[in-house]
């Protein structure tokens, strides 16, 4: 057999184990290692690869920004920010026809963008938003599919971890990825509310209703989110500037890694001050967030023995150059991929998919001409990327954050969470359309492109 043809074999296999619930770890580095043993004829490489491919894989200095981004989402999950932010969106808008719902897309935006998780923020959000929305007349379904849509803005606005896992598997800048995401993400948050606003044009039983809050009301709560603001504002804009350290003058506040540390002790100190992070929440939170680190490296490092196995098969650059004999366009390969995603998003987490795909498909992206710069090319398509696994989340009927939601209301039938969400996903996917018409909306905040 080719190696082509050993790589699909064990890809393959290795779905049909994630598929039988056997940890994506162990999956992907169990594969690897009998794949590579079958390549050779000899496990002697794999084995005095194990020796140093773990020191080499989590020595690189990126990586130390995961753990910290992840304790500063499980700072901000358990001091009281998600009860804030929804309060502070629904006495600005929650007066307007299907201002509650659209109160819980802002809200859902205002945490992602400290929480960095989408199942988190999905969940965090719904414990607070869903009663508020039953007990002011929102649908049931429209309830539950705006929570579940909302609760992908966690990943895509930045900063996300998923984000930095990308830009180190490409080599890419960080910080742009960052800054790539920031458009798609606000596109994303404005869309689901213009569907919140047709959707209960359509059926005006289900927008719910809520009183006119005073003025005075208003910027009190806003007062209180006002922290929330400034840690967004600085983590993102700090590190913005770092770029270009040619041109005179731009210096950044701190790097990315800077400022992931600011950011976590920003909302620590925050969740201390509103008392909504005693000693006991504290704890749980590092534990939380180490845990989460455990759990992502492992994946990290079963990915990089698939992706020593990829290597000694040369399968990614066989199959882009057969794709190039092939003559397909770009924008079929591009959507081929697009589908593909969306598919397996709705049975795997996003940081396993991408972990899985990127050795392969990226290969191929570089060599398809979009007409953009190769760097530019790749913050865009990892950005698709990134997009299209989270519609997968909200996909029925396996998305992960349809059950989150629905789980946190039995009362509320599955179906009607299903019913509530597809308005969500046809928006997110106008949105995905749009960005791979014109790229340069994603590009947009990059030097390159400005």
């Amino acid at each position: 057999m080719s190696g082509l043809e050993i790589a699909l074999i064990a890809f393959a296999l290795m779905l049909l184990a994630i598929f039988m619930r056997v940890p994506v770890a162990l999956a992907m580095g169990l594969t690897g290692f009998l794949g590579t043993w079958l390549v050779l004829g000899r496990a002697t490489p794999m084995l005095s690869q194990m020796k140093t491919l773990g020191f080499d894989t989590f020595s690189n200095y990126s990586l130390s920004i995961v753990p910290m981004f992840l304790l500063m989402g499980n700072f901000a999950t358990r001091s009281g920010m998600s009860a804030a932010l929804f309060e502070a969106a629904s006495d600005w808008i929650g007066h307007r026809k299907g201002g509650i719902a659209m109160a819980a897309v802002g809200g859902c935006a205002g945490f992602g963008a400290v929480c960095g998780s989408s199942l988190a923020t999905a969940s965090t959000m719904g414990q607070v938003a869903l009663p508020e929305m039953r007990k002011r007349g929102v649908s049931d379904a429209l309830a539950t599919g705006v929570l579940a849509a909302g609760g992908t803005l966690g990943i895509l606005i930045p900063p996300s971890v998923i984000l930095v896992i990308y830009a180190i598997l490409t080599e890419q800048n960080i910080v742009k990825m960052f800054m790539a995401a920031l458009i798609p993400g606000v596109l994303a948050a404005l869309g689901y509310m213009l569907t919140v606003a047709i959707y209960v044009r359509i059926v005006p039983d289900a927008a719910g209703r809520a009183s006119r809050v005073p003025y005075k009301q208003r910027f009190k709560t806003l007062l209180r989110i006002w922290p929330v603001v400034m840690i967004f504002a600085l983590v993102i804009g700090g590190i913005a500037a770092d770029w270009d350290w040619s041109k005179p003058g731009m210096q950044a506040l701190f790097t990315p890694t800077e400022g992931a540390a600011f950011g976590m002790v920003a909302t620590g100190l925050y969740g201390i001050a509103t008392g909504g992070l005693g000693w006991s929440a504290f704890w749980q939170s590092v534990l939380g967030a180490g845990r989460a680190t455990a759990m992502i490296f492992l994946i990290v490092l079963g990915a990089q023995f698939f992706n020593s196995f990829l290597a000694f098969t040369q399968a990614p650059q066989m199959l882009a150059q057969w794709i190039a004999e092939q003559g397909y366009a770009p924008l079929t390969v591009l959507v081929a991929m697009l589908v593909i995603y969306v598919v397996l998003g709705c049975v795997m987490d996003s940081l396993s998919m991408i972990l899985l795909s990127v050795p392969i498909f990226f290969p191929i992206i570089e060599t398809l001409n979009f007409g953009l710069s190769p760097e530019d090319t790749a913050i865009w398509f990892g950005v698709l990327a990134l997009i299209v696994v989270e519609v997968g989340l909200i996909t029925p009927p396996v998305g992960m954050n349809l059950f989150i939601i629905n789980a946190l209301d039995r009362d509320i039938p599955m179906s009607r969470t299903f019913a509530g969400v597809l308005p969500f996903v046809a928006s997110d996917l106008l949105r995905v359309a749009l960005l791979v018409a014109f790229p340069a909306i994603t590009l947009w905040l990059l030097p390159s492109v400005v």
